[in-house]
């Protein structure tokens, strides 16, 4: 069985958010920072080494694999600025057709800048998605 290479670790998410150059791609990990903390109740925590994630939750597969990962999160990366909701977004399509520019992947939101985003939409897919999250597996939220 693999071992995930995304852990939880003890890294300073504020020396990541420091050590970008990119003024505007700074803001949106403060503001989206800001925003999961708020909903969370969580402080942020790192994942690997470009993950900040809030939460976390526990799951059993069939399988019998089981661990541990975030509820929700961001990675401020290069090329997109990626959202991170653990559902996945097949469930949230009334929420992305408002939601502004954006790609897919199957959990994570890609976009190019915040500005492009309805931060309110943002916020409640985030919410939403954490809620389901709740649901599902037993969460430390």
């Amino acid at each position: 069985m693999a071992e995930l290479k995304t852990k939880e670790n003890t890294a300073s998410v504020k020396l990541l958010i420091d050590s970008l150059e990119d003024k505007s791609r700074k803001k949106d990990c403060l503001l989206t920072k800001k925003m999961m903390q708020d909903i969370t109740g969580k402080r942020a925590r790192m994942w690997g080494d470009s993950i900040v994630g809030f939460g976390r939750y526990h799951y059993k597969y069939a399988s019998g694999r089981k661990g541990g990962y975030f509820v929700t999160g961001f990675s401020p990366r290069k090329q997109n600025f990626t959202i991170y909701i653990m559902p996945g977004y097949s469930d949230y399509q009334y929420l992305l057709k408002k939601i502004g520019k954006h790609k897919l992947g199957k959990s994570c939101l890609y976009m190019k800048s915040l500005d492009d985003i309805d931060l309110d939409v943002l916020k409640e897919l985030i919410s939403t998605s954490i809620d389901e999250t709740k649901s599902l597996y037993k969460t430390n939220l």
